[in-house]
């Protein structure tokens, strides 16, 4: 049985979306590497880079929505502000996490977002995971946690900020389709809404928070024409990761985001190894095999739970919203009883 034009025409978004955020976001792990290492450019801001970046973003949703490109609908503004404290605070808080801890338990507290994700969708949405989905979660997590954890110390400012880390990541990437959904937006529109107070916010208070870490100003930076290169450079590819992030959240789920958002660290080692000498060792090579594999089991039980979840429901809905709920009611209302034909539905 072949499929719908219109499935296969979905199908082949969902690939777009996901490939882009996967170059985009290890194209922008690669520039940032030449721009902030200390064989690079050594420009250690990375939060006032942020900025940057959501500044970048910000101007290209003002001339989308200036120029007719994209429609701008209303999102209250208390949604907006909260939405982007929760996300500036999950870029403070890595940073912190980064500098606080060893790089093995900054990892380790990278990977237990995909079951903090988990279960604050099942807190917030009452979403129910079957047992494949949780059993490749878990090949995932030991594929990645294998070729990335080396050394583990942890102590207690570290782990205060890499539980804030986790938990107002997991949290963003949540709202990011529960807006969607809730509002009626696209993921480009909800971007344009937040980039510009995430932006404001970040450029005022980043250098600050830069200075915290690195112990200096970015005023004190020389800048040469490389370091800006890279700049903008990171900033361009930013605008693609920030677009694809939220269009991958809206149209899949924050733990699907996370589970296949792990093919960038595949990625990451292997173009580290290739472009910039990184020791690829046995260790590295069977756990980018093991989440691959994982990754394939996911993908294989999500299509799984839907066919189930098509089968509990036959006629193709798993549910309906308020105002569907309330336009049937009114049409109910209406209709005489004479001209309803028990048993049978209506094209």
């Amino acid at each position: 049985m072949e499929k719908p034009e219109s499935e296969n025409k979905s199908a082949v978004s969902d690939v777009g979306a996901w490939a882009m955020n996967v170059i985009s976001s290890v194209g922008i792990i690669m520039a940032n590497k030449q721009l902030m290492s200390s064989s690079g450019f050594g420009f250690g801001f990375a939060t006032t880079l942020t900025g940057f970046h959501f500044a970048v973003t910000a101007l290209v949703g003002m001339v989308s929505n200036a120029s007719g490109l994209s429609a701008s609908k209303h999102v209250p503004l208390w949604e907006l502000l909260w939405f982007s404290i929760v996300a500036n605070i999950s870029i403070a808080a890595m940073n912190f996490s980064l500098m606080l801890n060893s790089v093995g338990f900054y990892q380790i507290s990278k990977l237990s977002m995909i079951p903090v994700v988990c279960v604050l969708e099942w807190i917030i949405h009452s979403k129910h995971y079957c047992k494949e989905v949780k059993a490749s979660v878990m090949v995932v997590v030991i594929g990645v946690g294998i070729c990335t954890v080396t050394d583990v110390k942890v102590n207690a400012k570290g782990f205060i900020c890499a539980c804030t880390a986790v938990f107002s990541t997991s949290l963003q990437q949540i709202s990011i389709g529960s807006l969607q959904k809730k509002y009626s937006v696209g993921s480009f529109e909800l971007l344009s809404k937040t980039a510009p107070i995430q932006a404001i916010s970040l450029l005022i208070f980043g250098p600050f928070v830069d200075y915290f870490l690195s112990g200096k100003f970015i005023s004190t930076y020389k800048m040469t024409y490389g370091a800006i290169f890279c700049i903008l450079l990171s900033c361009a590819l930013a605008v693609f990761c920030n677009i694809s992030q939220y269009l991958c959240i809206g149209r899949f789920s924050a733990t699907s985001f996370q589970v296949l958002g792990h093919m960038k660290t595949v990625c990451v080692l292997t173009l580290g190894w290739l472009l910039f000498d990184s020791e690829m060792t046995f260790k590295n090579i069977a756990g980018m095999a093991i989440a691959i594999i994982g990754m394939v089991i996911y993908s294989w039980a999500v299509d799984l739970e839907k066919q189930r979840n098509a089968k509990l429901t036959p006629h193709g809905k798993n549910s309906m919203t308020e105002d569907e709920i309330k336009l049937l009611k009114e049409g109910v209302e209406h209709i005489d009883l004479k001209d309803v034909e028990l048993g049978d539905t209506k094209p």
